[in-house]
């Protein structure tokens, strides 16, 4: 499966470290997680972030987890980097799926929208190589180029995609790397076309619900 997060977001977490530097002017004071708080509370197809400040909703007939799902090991998805995830949004019958992740940033880390396009193009070499490592160097693939994306409350965002044919159905695994202070935000979906089914458009509904919500707002 390829996406593997831990692979192409170490990638990400260097690119902002040596861009960074260890010398300048600090950005924020530490960021500490009180890790003993929950991930956040579901709300019937809600879910409201405690532990990191979001909010998300599902559309009929998706399902939200604060653990993932066992099916995501049997397509192919890392143990260790599924645990690493805040929340599992999936379609149970098609087995689409989306996973959120949040990380403080580094004290001197900056961002602007420049950088943000910057860092998630990088994941392209990364997911390329994977996916030739599971499915063969033949395996044919188109990969966009990361454009801004628009989520509440986010200042800077990106969104890169690939579609593929796999096994005789279509596929769509994409990315979006945000920032909003003092976390970076990774989202990774992945899209596995059915007849009579549009998940492209339940993908997009999740994306559109979901909200940064920053201290000022609580």
């Amino acid at each position: 499966m390829a996406i593997k997060k831990g692979s192409w977001i170490s990638i990400i977490f260097l690119f902002v470290v040596f861009s960074a530097g260890c010398a300048g002017i600090p950005q924020r004071e530490p960021v500490k997680v009180d890790f003993s708080l929950p991930v956040g509370k579901i709300e019937g197809t809600q879910f409201i972030g405690i532990r990191y400040p979001f909010k998300v909703s599902a559309p009929p007939g998706w399902q939200i987890a604060t653990e993932y799902p066992e099916f995501m090991l049997e397509l192919g998805y890392d143990r260790g980097g599924l645990e690493e995830s805040q929340l599992f949004i999936f379609n149970p019958a098609t087995q689409s799926n989306l996973q959120i992740d949040f990380s403080p940033a580094g004290r001197y880390a900056r961002f602007n929208q420049k950088t943000i396009e910057q860092i998630t193009n990088m994941g392209e070499g990364s997911f390329r190589e994977e996916l030739q490592d599971d499915y063969g160097k033949d395996i044919l693939v188109e990969i966009s180029s990361a454009e801004p994306y628009s989520l509440k409350g986010v200042p800077y965002a990106a969104k890169k995609y690939a579609t593929y044919t796999l096994k005789g159905g279509k596929r769509e695994q994409g990315w979006v790397y945000a920032f909003a202070e003092p976390y970076q935000i990774f989202i990774l979906y992945i899209i596995l076309e059915k007849e009579e089914t549009n998940d492209r458009q339940g993908i997009k509904s999740i994306l559109d619900s979901f909200e940064f919500v920053s201290k000022e707002e609580k």
